[in-house]
């Protein structure tokens, strides 16, 4: 093997090992996930840092925004990959209103990809109170959050 050949092979494998051991930098949203806060604290600062897009994705008729996370910015919840943020507060510019009637002041959560049982499990060992519901068999659940 020629010297060129040999550095041309060293050069590819510290990238690539560098690339490859870059750090994955998730928001863990755990604390937030508690339900000791409101849906406006919990969504604000995800805004102000850029994590979620501030227009939603969705709009239930009950008022309940669900927002995507930005490309590149990861969210986690109790070890869960989050598929999509949820909010909403009654009398608050953040959230837009959907066609039917308002179930809560103020709901929040995110929708993880996982399955209910698994989630609820590492949700109840957290001590959280969050409610965890199922939305699709084995492959999405909500974890939310509620008041009034």
């Amino acid at each position: 093997m020629t010297k060129d050949y040999i550095h041309s092979i060293a050069v590819l494998a510290a990238l690539g090992a560098g690339l490859c051991c870059t750090p994955a930098r998730a928001l863990d949203l755990d604390d937030q996930l508690v339900c000791k806060t409101d849906a406006h604290t919990f969504i604000q600062p995800l805004l102000d840092d850029q994590y979620i897009d501030p227009n939603p994705m969705r709009v239930e008729s009950n008022s309940v925004n669900a927002f995507r996370p930005k490309r590149g910015r990861d969210l986690t919840a109790f070890g869960f990959h989050v598929y999509a943020v949820l909010g909403y507060q009654r009398d608050d510019a953040i959230f837009r209103q959907g066609s039917g009637k308002v179930e809560a002041d103020s709901i929040y959560g995110v929708v993880v990809s996982g399955p209910s049982e698994s989630v609820r499990v590492r949700v109840q060992q957290s001590g959280s109170e969050a409610t965890v519901k199922q939305v699709l068999p084995f492959i999405l659940t909500a974890i939310v959050c509620s008041a009034g």
